[in-house]
């Protein structure tokens, strides 16, 4: 179900990402119906706008949030918008629990497995361990886990054309059997890759 809230700030924000932004979006044809974990690289704080928008009016897209925002004032509007409690450096299982509920409930639960946004070129200088949370989420689900690609949010102020390329879920059925870690590893190391080839294509 979508949040009224929600779908008033897509149709705010709609103009601004379509029409100033010009976002294309390819690959939809990919998305699974039902829950799914989406992963995808994160460049700026703009990210989920052009992530989200191809998906409206008719699914809600749902994003872990720091501990920190959650006021008696911001609460309501956060969770209004999908956002939901993490804990960050603390390894949140509540955060874990409450994001494999929804993908079983059939949400759709974006995770960025680099973490904190990347500045241009800089996992080529330094390649950041990327976070497991996304596979961990899907594995543990039985869900799809969906890469995808943005491009165009780490130039916002040049006002260039944002691009988003969803990828088809990833195929884990092999990973059937390992351990946890191992399989979570293995599964982030195939979402990394996918998301990489799919950025080239932007």
């Amino acid at each position: 179900m979508v949040s009224p809230l929600y779908l008033l700030a897509g149709a705010i924000s709609w103009p601004v990402v379509k029409g100033l932004y010009r976002l294309r979006a390819r690959g939809l044809e990919h998305l699974p119906e039902g829950g799914f974990v989406l992963a995808a690289n994160h460049t700026s704080n703009f990210d989920p706008w052009p992530l989200a928008i191809p998906f409206l009016p008719s699914r809600q897209l749902r994003f872990m949030a720091k501990a920190e925002l959650f006021n008696p004032l911001l609460t309501p509007i956060l969770r209004a918008g999908g956002a939901f409690k993490v804990r960050r450096g603390e390894g949140d299982v509540e955060a874990m629990r409450t994001a494999i509920e929804l993908v079983r409930e059939g949400e759709i639960v974006v995770m960025f497995p680099e973490g904190t946004r990347q500045q241009k070129g800089l996992r080529k200088r330094r390649a950041a361990r990327p976070h497991t949370g996304a596979a961990r989420i899907a594995l543990t689900a039985e869900a799809p886990l969906v890469p995808a690609a943005i491009g165009g949010t780490d130039r916002l102020s040049r006002l260039g054309p944002l691009r988003v390329a969803y990828g088809p879920p990833l195929d884990l059925s092999d990973l059937n059997g390992l351990d946890t870690k191992s399989a979570a590893d293995t599964a982030t190391e195939r979402l990394m890759a996918a998301i990489d080839e799919l950025k080239a294509t932007l």
